[in-house]
């Protein structure tokens, strides 16, 4: 497969999916990662993670908070998503939706 086009792909979905699992449950940067790689087109890196973590904060689309975990450990930096966050969250999941039923339709033209 082309790998600029797995790159244009991913950099597309990967901020739908992030809100999507941070939604399911507060969620930490590298337990993001570690969750991503179960699924190979959104398998990612941490220099790729915290940036966007970073922009969806500065968009108030999340909140984050510091957690300990057990004693004798760094805390973790935990993300969770705001109300504002939830509306951006839909109006992805409803682009989304559009974008797969026209690749769907398109692809029904050419049989």
């Amino acid at each position: 497969m082309n790998e600029d086009w797995i790159s244009q792909i991913k950099r597309g979905t990967l901020e739908y999916a992030i809100l999507i699992l941070i939604k399911k449950k507060d969620r930490y940067g590298y337990d993001l990662i570690q969750t991503l790689e179960k699924y190979p087109m959104l398998q990612t890196k941490e220099s790729t993670v915290y940036p966007l973590l970073r922009r969806l904060l500065k968009n108030n689309y999340l909140e984050a908070y510091w957690k300990n975990i057990e004693e004798g450990t760094p805390p973790r930096k935990y993300y969770k998503i705001t109300e504002l966050g939830n509306f951006y969250l839909n109006a992805l999941k409803r682009d989304w939706m559009i974008l797969v039923k026209n690749i769907s339709d398109l692809s029904e033209e050419e049989k």
